[in-house]
């Protein structure tokens, strides 16, 4: 099972960016826009699951967890 490695205001903030950049490429055309909804695509997704593999990669971990 994968381990959550995105905090609560790292996961707000990705959301919040997701869907600016969601917007940006709603009002933009050609192949701008696709990088852009790629982009909010992938931000929207790691802020919702919790989950960055790009995190995993760097060893980054910003979700703090009460170790019993």
């Amino acid at each position: 099972m994968i381990s959550k490695n995105i905090g609560n205001p790292d996961r707000i903030i990705r959301i919040v960016v997701g869907l600016g950049l969601g917007y940006v490429a709603f009002m933009s055309s050609g192949p701008a826009a696709v990088i852009l909804w790629i982009a909010a695509l992938a931000a929207l997704v790691t802020g919702l699951v919790g989950w960055c593999g790009v995190y995993l990669l760097l060893g980054i971990n910003t979700c703090k967890i009460d170790k019993p």
